[in-house]
């Protein structure tokens, strides 16, 4: 296995086409597919599915592709060091549930480096694939929580994955809901008040576990409910239906704006908020610098 061969497979993946590759690596079609088959044969492992409709990343393909982007990266940057002796661009990704104040924490990051030149991804998605994100290096930092619920599903995902879970900060179960809805004059909100408002919960896709699930109480058996794939639909149906989430209570107004509140819920439930990083990973500066700025969230809770 080289390097060429690496970047060749991710030029494929990229461009979708064994073809188009060949012309953005000023190669032949032939030499690109015969590299890439020997590739396979050394690895024991189809990378590519080659149909009629084109070329798509098989399950393991997948996976072999994430540490080659990570190799390739890896090598770019000492090239850039030590034998260009140039700087590149500056490179961070993280993955997680969707909260707020990881998203404003990444904000932080962002500009307390100053860069000029730089390369950062963020992505909010599902657990599964927050862990996925992780594992296959595609994101250097995932943001999930664990409860005494799912404590033993999601270490078993991490335990399989060769990841590890560091906590920032424990904290209780709040409602959060819109600032008019009828409930938000209380200090203290109950499941059975809650039962004739929707709650509003982020969809797993095909992984929608209890396990899984973004919110706690995933298995009380909810009146209404309603699945959403982002948080600006999360709260425009918190003003439209008078829905709810059930969160850690730590709020960004500088980001969702003044409109919504937390509110404790009567529940002795706790959450613990953490990252995943693979094992043993050396984390980047950027990485460093974005765990300090969530650990800053620390006062909020408890």
């Amino acid at each position: 296995m080289t390097l060429q061969q690496l970047k060749y497979v991710i030029a494929i993946a990229d461009n979708g086409s064994i073809n188009l590759a060949a012309k953005a690596l000023f190669v032949s079609q032939p030499s690109l597919s015969g590299a890439v088959d020997k590739l396979e044969e050394e690895l024991g492992i189809p990378i590519f599915l080659r149909t009629n409709r084109g070329i798509t990343l098989t399950p393991e393909g997948s996976e072999f592709l994430g540490y080659a982007r990570q190799v390739a990266s890896q090598y770019q940057l000492l090239e850039e060091r030590y034998i260009e002796k140039t700087v590149g661009k500056k490179t961070f990704s993280v993955s997680m549930q969707h909260y707020t104040f990881a998203v404003k924490a990444f904000v932080e990051t962002a500009k307390a480096f100053g860069m000029d030149e730089y390369e950062l991804a963020i992505h909010e998605t599902k657990t599964y694939e927050v862990i996925q994100h992780v594992h296959n290096f595609k994101s250097e930092l995932g943001v999930l929580y664990i409860n005494d619920f799912n404590k033993k599903v999601i270490e078993k995902l991490l335990r399989e994955s060769e990841l590890e879970f560091h906590e920032l900060f424990p904290c209780h179960i709040f409602v959060y809901l819109w600032k008019n809805h009828p409930l938000a004059g209380k200090a203290l909100i109950t499941m059975e008040e809650l039962d004739e408002y929707p709650c509003i919960a982020f969809d797993q896709g095909m992984n929608n576990s209890f396990y899984l699930s973004e919110e706690v109480l995933s298995t009380y058996d909810y009146k209404r409910i309603i699945k959403v794939d982002d948080r600006a639909t999360n709260l425009n149906l918190m003003v439209g239906l008078n829905g709810y989430t059930l969160c850690s209570g730590i709020i960004c107004e500088e980001l969702n704006g003044s409109e919504y509140k937390a509110i404790p819920l009567d529940s002795e439930e706790v959450m613990h908020i953490g990252y995943i990083t693979r094992k043993n990973a050396l984390l980047s500066p950027l990485a460093q610098k974005y765990i300090e700025e969530m650990l800053k969230y620390r006062e909020y809770v408890l």
